[in-house]
Order: C-alpha cells, then sequence, then structure tokens
C-alpha cells in the first residue's frame, strides 16, 4: 500500500537528484533536455515581504531555523523537505550541499542557510534562481515538501538595482505557473486582501484557484473590532480549498525565544477561546494547514504519476537514442583504442568509396574532367600557331641545317611533331591537378559525413593529413606516368603513317600532274580522329620536285604534321583518362590509408590516447546524457517499486 512517506519521499529523492544535475524549478537552466522537476508535483510558498512567510514555515517545522533581518532576506529558493520519524528517533536536518553532515543544532542550519545564498549571490544582496536543499527529519513534522521563495516587494533596498524587483516577480512567477505547481499564498490579515501580492499573482497563474491554499496570516494583530472571516469562509475571495488562518509568534516571543511548541500550542489556544474564529478552530493553525498540504500533495502526486512515468519512459528513449548518435566512452587499454581507431577508418573509407562508385554525390565530377575538360584543353592547344606556314619553314630549314633537303625533310617532320606534342604535356598535368582536388574534397567531405569521426577532432585532422599526403604521391605517380605517355608518343612515331606518303602519292595522279596531289585541310580539333585528311608529299612523286622549295611544299608538311597529330591526340584523349584513374581514383580507392595504417601500428597508448582526444562539448553532452539517464532509470526504478491502492 502507497503511504504518503514513500510517495512524497520519492519525489524528494527525486527533485535532489534533479538538482544536483542543474534541474530546478524557476529557470530554464540553460539546458536542452526535458525538465523533469518540472512534472514533479511540489508546494511554492508564495508571498509579499513582512507577509508571515517565514513564521508559516518555521511553525510547520516546529523550529526556528530561517535566517532574519530587514529586506530581501530569502534571496534564493529553499526547498524544504520534510520526513516524518518515529517517536524516539534523533531529529536532525541535512543539505544536499553538504551530504552525510547532519546537524541538531538549528542556529547553525539558520547559518549554513545564510552562507550558502552569500557563497552563489555573494553579499551584495543579489538573487539567484539556484535553490538551496534542506531535509529535516524529525517526528514533530508530516511528510511534506515546501518551497520557499524570495518575498515579493515593490521597491529595491540596500543598494540593490531597480531591476532586482522584475526579477524576484519573475523567478517566482516561472516557479508557480508550473501547472504541477500548489501555490500556498500568504496574505497577512491586517491588511486588505485586495491588496496582497501572492493573491495578485496567484490569481494571474490560476484564475480558476484549484491549484491555490489561501493562508492567512497575523490574524492576533487585527484591529479591535474586526475580523477576517469574509476571507477564511470565501466571501471576499473564493478559492477552490479552503483558506487557513494562522497565528504566528509576536516579535517578543522571537526575541525571547519562545519554543516553537509552545507557539503551536498557544496557536490552538487562541482559535479555540476566539469568539469570532472559535467555529472554525479544527481547521485553523499552523498543524492543520502541514497535514492538509500534505494529504493534498499526496493525492497530486498519485495522480501524476502515469504522467511523470510517461515522460520518465520517453526521456529514456531519447537519451539512449543521443547516447548512441554521441558514441560511448572510450576504452582506456591500448588494445581497444587501435580498434576504435581501424573502425572509424573503416567507416570513413567505406563513406569515401560509395562517393567514387556514385553511392553518394562527388564522384560524377571526375569523369567530367575527362569528358569536358580534358578535350577543352586539347581543343585549345596553339598547334595551328605552331604549324603555320613561316613556323614550318623555320622549323624545318634548321632542322636541314647547311645542307637542303633532298627529297623528304625527315628531320624537319620530327622537330615538328615532338614541339607539337609537347604542348599536350599541360593538359596532362592539368587533368592529374583536377582529379586530385576532386579526390581531396571528397576526402573532406568523407570525413565530415562520418558521423562516428565528429567526437574526435583531433582524429579528423590526423585522419585528413594522413589521407592528402597519400593523394600527393598517387599524383607525383599519375603525373610521371602521363607525362610518360606524351613522351613516348614524341619519341617513337607511329611509322606506317609515313610510309604510306609515297603510296598516297602514287593514286595522287600521273606523274607531270601537279594539279592531282591530294591535299587536305587541317583538322579544328586535333582532339578528334582526322578521318578525311590523307598523308600527301609531292616531293616523292616524279616531276614534282620544282615545288620543293615552295610554300605549297611547306603547307603540305604542315598538312601531314597535323594529320598525325589528330591521331595522336585521340590516343591521348583516351589514355590519361586511363593513366590517371589507374594511379590516383584506383589507387584512393584501394590504398588510401595503407601508410596510415602502418603508422598507427607503431604507437604508443598515450598516443593512441591523444588522437581520440574528444571535443570536450561532446564529452560534456554525453556526460550530461549519462548523468541524466541515470537519474531517469533510478526514478522509473523507484515508481515501479511503489505500489499504491487504486
Amino acid at each position: 500500500m502507497t503511504t504518503m512517506g514513500s510517495l512524497i519521499g520519492l519525489v524528494n529523492r527525486i527533485q535532489q537528484a534533479c538538482t544536483k544535475l542543474g534541474d530546478y524549478g524557476g529557470s530554464d537552466n540553460n539546458n536542452t533536455f526535458s525538465s523533469l522537476w518540472e512534472a514533479l508535483p511540489s508546494v511554492a510558498v508564495l508571498g509579499g515581504q513582512s507577509s508571515g512567510k517565514s513564521s508559516v514555515l518555521e511553525s510547520i517545522v516546529g523550529r526556528d531555523f530561517l535566517p532574519r533581518g530587514s529586506g530581501i532576506v530569502t534571496r534564493r529558493p529553499l526547498v524544504l523537505q520534510l520526513h516524518k520519524i518515529d517517536d524516539g528517533e534523533k531529529e536532525y536536518a541535512e543539505f544536499l550541499h553538504r551530504p552525510g553532515r547532519k546537524i541538531t543544532d538549528y542556529a547553525i542550519v539558520r547559518q549554513e542557510i545564510q552562507d550558502e545564498t552569500d557563497r552563489i549571490t555573494g553579499k551584495t544582496k543579489q538573487i539567484s534562481p539556484i535553490p538551496i536543499h534542506l531535509s529535516i527529519y524529525s517526528p514533530k513534522v508530516v511528510n511534506l515538501t515546501l518551497i520557499d521563495l524570495p518575498g515579493l516587494t515593490k521597491v529595491a533596498v540596500d543598494g540593490q538595482p531597480e531591476s532586482t524587483v522584475q526579477e524576484i516577480e519573475d523567478m517566482v512567477r516561472s516557479y508557480v505557473e508550473k501547472p504541477n505547481c500548489i501555490i500556498l499564498a500568504i496574505s497577512p490579515a491586517n491588511q486588505d486582501i485586495a491588496t496582497s501580492d501572492a493573491i495578485k499573482l496567484s490569481r494571474e497563474v490560476d484564475p480558476s484557484g484549484e491549484r491555490t491554499f489561501g493562508v492567512l496570516t497575523k490574524l492576533d494583530l487585527m484591529d479591535k473590532g474586526t475580523n477576517a472571516l469574509d476571507v477564511l469562509e470565501g466571501r471576499s475571495y473564493r478559492l477552490q480549498h479552503p483558506w487557513v488562518g494562522i497565528v504566528n509568534r509576536s516579535q517578543a516571543d522571537i526575541n525571547k525565544n519562545v519554543d516553537m511548541i509552545v507557539a503551536r500550542r498557544k496557536e490552538v489556544e487562541y482559535f479555540e477561546t476566539s469568539p469570532d474564529y472559535g467555529h472554525l478552530a479544527s481547521k485553523m493553525g499552523s498543524e492543520y494547514l502541514a497535514k492538509l498540504l500534505s494529504e493534498h500533495l499526496e493525492k497530486v502526486i498519485k495522480a501524476r504519476i502515469p504522467s511523470i512515468t510517461s515522460l520518465i519512459n520517453k526521456s529514456i528513449e531519447e537519451l539512449e537514442s543521443e547516447m548512441d548518435h554521441l558514441g560511448r566512452p572510450i576504452a582506456v587499454d591500448a588494445g581497444a583504442q587501435l580498434y576504435t581507431i581501424l573502425e572509424l577508418c573503416r567507416k570513413f573509407e567505406r563513406v569515401f568509396k560509395e562517393h567514387l562508385d556514385g553511392g553518394r554525390s562527388g564522384g560524377d565530377r571526375i569523369y567530367n574532367v575527362f569528358d569536358n575538360q580534358l578535350p577543352a584543353a586539347l581543343r585549345k592547344l596553339p598547334i595551328d600557331k605552331h604549324l603555320s606556314l613561316q613556323n614550318v619553314k623555320k622549323v624545318v630549314s634548321e632542322a636541314d641545317g647547311y645542307q637542303p633537303h633532298l627529297i623528304a625533310p625527315e628531320q624537319g617532320y620530327r622537330r615538328l611533331i615532338e614541339g607539337t606534342l609537347s604542348f599536350f604535356r599541360g593538359p596532362a598535368e592539368a587533368s592529374v591537378d583536377a582529379v586530385h582536388f576532386v579526390l581531396k574534397e571528397l576526402v573532406r567531405k568523407s570525413i565530415g559525413e562520418t558521423e562516428e569521426l565528429r567526437r574526435f577532432p583531433t582524429f579528423q585532422a590526423e585522419l585528413a593529413a594522413a589521407s592528402n599526403e597519400a593523394l600527393e604521391r598517387f599524383r607525383d605517380e599519375s603525373k610521371k606516368t602521363t607525362i610518360r605517355l606524351v613522351d613516348m608518343e614524341s619519341t617513337y612515331l607511329t611509322v606506317d603513317f609515313f610510309r604510306k606518303l609515297p603510296q598516297e602519292m602514287e593514286r595522287a595522279g600521273p606523274a607531270g600532274n601537279p594539279a592531282q596531289p591530294t591535299k587536305s585541310a587541317p583538322p579544328t580539333n586535333p582532339s578528334q580522329p582526322t578521318k578525311s585528311a590523307q598523308p600527301t608529299d609531292p616531293s616523292n612523286r616524279a616531276g614534282s620536285n620544282e615545288d620543293r622549295y615552295g610554300d605549297g611544299h611547306f603547307r603540305r608538311i604542315g598538312s601531314n604534321v597535323l594529320s598525325y597529330i589528330g591521331m595522336v591526340s585521340e590516343t591521348l584523349r583516351i589514355t590519361i583518362p586511363k593513366a590517371v584513374v589507374y594511379c590516383q581514383v584506383r589507387e584512393a580507392k584501394q590504398s588510401l590509408l595503407n601508410y596510415f595504417y602502418t603508422q598507427i601500428g607503431k604507437k604508443e597508448a598515450k598516443q593512441l590516447a591523444e588522437l581520440l582526444d574528444e571535443d570536450p562539448t561532446v564529452m560534456e553532452r554525453r556526460q550530461q546524457c549519462f548523468q541524466r539517464l541515470e537519474l531517469y532509470k533510478a526514478a522509473r526504478d523507484e515508481i515501479d517499486s511503489v505500489s499504491w491502492v487504486r
């Protein structure tokens, strides 16, 4: 069976755990997690300064334990958790910020509240939403949790900034506006209820009055001949719950340190003997108020248990999902760290290969280099200028030396071809560099898209450096290979092409008819095969030697060289991509991290740990998730362990 102690004690323990994690009512706590505190029913004590708040709380506890003084005394919320123990057990108080220290002297409790307040707010009378948790274990209390909030005020004092007034109201409002908060609105009876700060604010946040308990203090200080029956009987201001009247200790009793238990007896006598309030005596006084609040709090908690459980289960699912996203903590032994590093590398390589193979975008940019950039670069080569009539004459003449060629200027042909083919080095190297740039960009994207790497910025940098270093090696090898392809074309010419020259001339027409030789126009695109151009050289045909040194002769040489270059250009347009893919893309897919793996295997445990040095924000977030997950699981277990009567 459920008892008040079990349910209220359950909420008390969860509240304490929440506070340790920075989750407390009255503030957003700069926290992205759902607030469990806000789901827990609580009783917030609301009142203006000098309304008698402190006296009510001390009367409920039966101890004089709160700091007193002029101005704003309560500058931090005080979460007061009362635990009823058996008669004969030792009574003590304990602060959450000093666990294990059992205090039996309530003067020390009072001083500790003051010191802990100053520790957070300083001695400049500033306020703070961070609560102080105080648990009191006594046979003279009922199981109850109360939150003592700073008193509402209209004027800043003691050198406080004017903003303090609004800050206090905002803090108080942030507690009492929560739907799970029970409001204990305290108003002094010797003031008009219409001017009560507590009633004014509670009416704003709880217009129906179903969460508000009204408390009227200082009944004994009203002018003679007057009473507060209109308020206590609900005629002046009606609430869903009955009003409760309280008679506090007088200032003289406080000065004389009158025992709180004696003050309680005096309060009971006052109501029992009062001609105005005698008929209400059984429902008046601090003891009745404590019992009323305890029973109501237990009732509300019982009603809220299903929604609290639902919130906890939902939060556990969200936190476990985030923990999976953030990754589990890294093991400390070198073997496990090495395994983690290799596993991260494999996941990165898988993403990188998906980019190359089309599973992710980016690899198509390599094809664009071969299909568009390389042909465009070949078309822009200054071949026409190099094979102009003037340059052909110059190259052929220089090749002949002091003796002019007799039949065909072979050295001239070779020099023209070699000079033209040297232009192909540029597009070959540009293709290598373009693919290298794409591969580097894919490495960067792959690292960013490998979620498991995000928590290790140091390792990301190392992985990027190792990958780029490997790509540099692949690029160097690719450049050597593509340049070799160009050099091979200029080193050994395709002889069959030039052997056809005499044959073509024979088919061109009969001897002595110079009008018959076939002459082809230079191809406009050396990257495309020349089909219509036929190599011709009338200098090899009988009867045509008379124009061996004329312009027509040199134009034909240029035309023949251009035809040959067109054939070679088409070959290079096909073989350069093959070389680039073989030396760069293929190697990147197969052995991008091979050297890195070799170096990783040589590292010691300390170096491995440095590689897995996480981003501090990720570590902090994981720790927060872990702690909150433990809290929610413990809360769920505690709720499951409590049975109650339906």
